[in-house]
């Protein structure tokens, strides 16, 4: 199945392993909640679900790749200790606490979370020595004489020996004691999340022209090479720190990332030419209004590897764009709440904001502790405590009585509802203007309807249609098309692409 599909599964088990019955006892017991076993090819996020998962169901997450451990840090060390039985004495060998259950115990306490997920990573790859701890803590959930706590579940993935010479072959007797998912690598599912994440524009563009490039291991004559959707991501990011610093990404920086130098090659040939597109057909003129016709033209001319450069720098810009209304939209309705507790607090306003600023810097705390994966969330909480932190300094520097405090914070605060409309506005006065550009150089064309149903898959976008509507979007309603017609589309452009090769 794919990433998608196995991240769901592993929420419902999760959710059914964590229930409770009307006596407050869990209703699977933990001896028969079996440890689900992740399966499938290296790089294909089988890591970010469980941060993912961690995040959506509110519970605690630690991880560990389990063949950083000996025998020692995963059981514990011994030692001996003096026992009495039928009146005798005797030395008793005991254990000190595995490093492992001793995380989990220090998560609990930092962050409060009780329930969570232990997640151990490259499961099939462990020592000779560990084999048989591993097996006793996938049957019992202890290492050595220490349980792992009621309320933690069990996550493991592992890689199939093709892909990992390491692999050890688990056997009946361990199959047998846990709940096992196989994944395989799925552009369609990665792309919803790249434009969730916010990966680079190049690289989601340029994959869904090759989308055989997304997730390739090759055997060859030097080794394996290899693509993976860890390695896009990577080099995601690596783009953004790069444009920001104004430093070059040739073949060779993008061959760390993408190690198989065919493909490597051939991105760094289409980043060329993605930045070339950006100069000569000037984006920002075009979500301006403000494009030059001979532009249109030349787009009308040219190649589909040229079309779909434009439209993914097009649609780049407008996930920005969206974006930032996004996070806007979040930061005022989290300021609003914030501001009715202070409103209804029993302290006098500037009490009340203090004590919400400081509950504010612990979640940022904790969330950085665990680890958070959900940036935008991240972002929101850091945004909403710096404003609280200017208003508490803008109370201070004016002087405001207790009394007319909270006035002035709501006074403060009725920037931001006009900030989001601002936003908003400017994002679909973009969106109209980047039909209107197509309209005048593909009227009617194939492109159209993909960049449109662009529009819908990528979740800023989306959401920014679905909130404040856009009527350059609804005028080109009747033209969306579903998935499967969607993907023929994109097999006439391939084929009409190899056809000009």
């Amino acid at each position: 199945m794919n990433i998608k599909r196995a991240k769901e599964e592993i929420k419902n088990a999760i959710r059914a392993y964590l229930s409770r019955d009307s006596f407050g006892q869990y209703r699977i017991p933990p001896v028969r909640q079996r440890p689900i076993l992740l399966m499938g090819p290296p790089g294909v996020g089988k890591t970010q679900i469980m941060e993912q998962i961690a995040e959506e169901t509110g519970i605690g997450l630690v991880c560990y790749t389990i063949t950083h451990h000996t025998r020692q840090s995963a059981l514990g060390l011994p030692y001996i200790e003096h026992r009495s039985y039928g009146g005798r004495e005797y030395a008793v060998t005991e254990y000190t606490m595995s490093e492992i259950i001793a995380s989990v115990y220090r998560s609990i306490e930092r962050s409060g979370v009780r329930e969570g997920i232990l997640f151990l990573d490259e499961i099939n790859c462990i020592s000779e020595t560990l084999t048989p701890m591993m097996l006793q803590f996938l049957q019992c959930k202890t290492f050595g004489n220490q349980r792992l706590p009621e309320g933690w579940v069990v996550v493991a993935a592992g890689n199939p020996p093709e892909y990992n010479k390491s692999v050890r072959e688990f056997d009946v007797v361990t199959l047998d004691r846990v709940k096992r998912i196989d994944v395989n690598e799925d552009f369609g599912v990665w792309k919803e999340y790249a434009y969730r994440r916010g990966l680079h524009g190049a690289v989601i563009s340029y994959l869904e022209i090759r989308k055989e490039h997304f997730y390739r291991i090759e055997t060859t004559a030097d080794g394996l090479q290899f693509a993976t959707a860890r390695g896009w991501e990577d080099l995601s990011e690596l783009l953004y720190a790069y444009e920001s610093l104004g430093l070059p990404v040739d073949r060779e920086v993008i061959g760390q990332y993408i190690q198989l130098p065919r493909i490597a090659g051939d991105f760094a040939n289409y980043l060329a030419l993605y930045e070339k597109y950006r100069r000569v057909y000037k984006v920002e003129d075009i979500l301006a209004g403000a494009y030059e016709p001979v532009r249109a033209a030349e787009l009308a001319a040219a190649p589909f590897d040229e079309r779909l450069g434009v439209l993914g720098l097009l649609l780049a810009r407008l996930s920005e764009t969206a974006r930032e209304a996004y996070r806007q939209d979040a930061l005022t309705d989290a300021l609003h709440k914030t501001l009715q507790r202070i409103r209804d607090a029993e302290q006098a306003a500037p009490a009340a904001l203090q004590l919400n600023l400081a509950e504010k810097q612990a979640h940022i705390e904790r969330r950085r502790e665990s680890g958070s994966a959900d940036r935008d969330a991240q972002r929101t909480l850091l945004a909403e405590a710096a404003w609280l932190e200017n208003a508490q300094k803008t109370l201070l520097t004016e002087g405001v009585p207790t009394d007319a405090a909270f006035d002035r914070l709501r006074a403060l605060f009725a920037a931001e509802p006009e900030k989001r409309l601002q936003l908003a506005h400017e994002a679909g006065r973009q969106i109209e203007a980047a039909f209107a550009f197509l309209n005048d150089a593909l009227p009617d064309s194939q492109e159209l309807i993909l960049f449109a149903t662009e529009l819908t898959a990528n979740f800023f976008t989306s959401w920014l249609i679905q909130t404040f509507g856009c009527e350059a979007y609804y005028r080109h309603n009747d033209r969306l098309l579903f998935d499967d017609t969607r993907q023929k589309i994109m097999e006439n452009i391939a084929a009409a692409r190899q056809s000009e090769i």
